[in-house]
């Protein structure tokens, strides 16, 4: 009796477009809005929670995205039954959640087992080196990756300068952020792109210009500001006393992981390149033998990594599971509380999106490519960049052929808009908090969420309204 009194109350509540049954693949001309409560819940509390209450969401982060996520599993379950419920989440775990956080994982502990050790001294050529290598591992490692390897060596360069707090900040734009375009490995958002079917040089090619645009931008403004802020500290206070031994030879370690890297490189090729055409049913959802071995590799090549890797240089990197273990839980909530609004995304004017769809769209019907821009970026500033960017990649059409040729100055707007602006706010992308968390615990005095918007206003902002005279007028 009561199961069957829920599914018309259930349905009650879910009609606010009308006729809201389920079909099998969710229709999305037949979703009311409501449908995408629990997406805008559960990126709310991951934006909100880490500031209001940041002692609860470190206890309980799980649980909150298991409470978003049953809030569209159990009246999916309900109203249509178990079987396409679990159909539904089967499908976005393994087509999409489970080769993201795999190749997240790879990165993450290959990342963790390369070691910069030695001192520099950090003046404004040597910082902006260091910079321009992090941007440049960044589209191979992965921002996170590349955060990790160079927070630490940039720090100790600048640890007997009065005035380092923006060179934290600029690592944040720079490394944490922009170099990562270039790649899919560059930022979780390119590589779900890659799982959508865009090639993997695609970005490459197609955000080249705009990357060096506004990464050429970005450093040049940190080069004149630390040049002015070294001649000022050399002029008027004399030098801090250097915490880094002077005696200690500027070395990398873990060089067996850079040889991973290639292998991580190399699978997701192989996926792209090879199709056999053989796959298997799990659930009834198929899977193609060449991603499956994609994903295999990714956790041989993790696993690989912790074995070749002195456990001494990735306490040295200060390396723990804690951050890949929050992603993974955090991830797992938001891609099953994706799945209805993807579906209403997919039905375009005639879904409940259409106000949204006309927006980015311009009188004659084509895309307004500035819209796609800001908008993506707006809200990748302050929600998670991954799933705004398969927002507006699906609200383009979903389709990756179309999207590669015809649709590619939209892409790049979509893709662009994601990678950049993700550095507009501390929560706009992982790295930016966890290089915030570093710094301020070696004892640097990092703005707060607000102060750093402040900077990202001054210095990022102005350079993304050029960018889009630029290129997306």
């Amino acid at each position: 009796m009561p199961h069957r009194l829920l599914r018309p109350a259930l349905a009650a509540a879910l009609s606010l477009a009308p006729g809201a049954a389920l079909a099998a693949e969710l229709d999305g001309r037949t979703l009311g809005v409501v449908w995408a409560l629990p997406f805008v819940g559960i990126l709310l509390s991951i934006a909100l929670f880490p500031l209001l209450a940041p002692h609860f969401w470190e206890h309980h982060q799980g649980k909150i995205a298991a409470f978003w996520a049953a809030l569209v599993i159990v009246p999916l379950a309900a109203l249509k039954g178990l079987g396409v419920a679990v159909e539904a989440a089967l499908h976005v775990a393994l087509l999409e959640y489970v080769p993201f956080i795999l190749l997240l994982f790879a990165l993450f502990t290959i990342a963790g087992g390369i070691r910069i050790k030695g001192n520099l001294h950090g003046s404004p050529l040597t910082n902006a080196t260091l910079m321009l290598v992090g941007m440049g591992l960044a589209s191979f490692i992965g921002t996170t990756g590349a955060s990790m390897v160079m927070i630490r060596p940039l720090m100790r360069a600048n640890d007997n300068r009065r005035y380092n707090v923006h060179v934290v900040v600029f690592f944040i734009f720079l490394v944490s952020n922009i170099g990562g375009a270039l790649t899919p490995l560059g930022d979780p958002p390119l590589f779900l792109g890659f799982l959508r079917g865009v090639d993997f040089f695609w970005t490459t090619t197609h955000l080249f210009w705009e990357t060096l645009f506004v990464g050429g931008i970005v450093l040049a403004f940190f080069v004149i500001l630390d040049t002015i802020l070294y001649r000022r500290e050399a002029d008027y206070f004399r030098p801090l006393p250097d915490p880094t031994p002077d005696d200690e030879r500027l070395a990398v370690t873990g060089g067996w992981n850079f040889a991973l890297i290639g292998v991580v490189i190399g699978a997701i090729l192989m996926s792209a390149a090879w199709k056999p055409g053989i796959s298997f049913a799990i659930g009834g959802v198929e899977v193609q033998l060449e991603s499956a071995l994609r994903d295999i590799v990714f956790v041989a090549a993790g696993l690989a990594s912790i074995a070749l890797t002195s456990p001494l240089d990735r306490e040295a990197n200060g390396f723990s599971w804690g951050p890949i273990a929050e992603v993974a839980k955090l991830f797992a909530g938001i891609f099953l509380c994706m799945v209805p609004v993807l579906a209403m995304l997919r039905a375009g004017a005639a879904g409940p999106f259409a106000d949204v769809v006309a927006l980015v769209s311009n009188p004659d019907g084509s895309a307004n490519n500035a819209a796609y821009f800001w908008l993506t970026g707006g809200l990748s500033s302050f929600l998670d960049n991954a799933p705004t960017y398969l927002v507006f990649f699906e609200l383009a059409g979903g389709d990756p052929k179309t999207l590669m040729t015809t649709g590619a100055l939209t892409l790049a707007a979509v893709s662009s808009g994601a990678v950049f602006m993700g550095a507009n706010s501390y929560i706009g992308n992982a790295p930016n908090f966890m290089v915030y968390a570093i710094a301020k615990s070696g004892g640097i005095k990092m703005p707060s969420f607000f102060g750093y918007m402040l900077w990202s206003g001054a210095v990022l902002i102005p350079t993304f309204v050029l960018m889009t005279f630029v290129f997306f007028r």
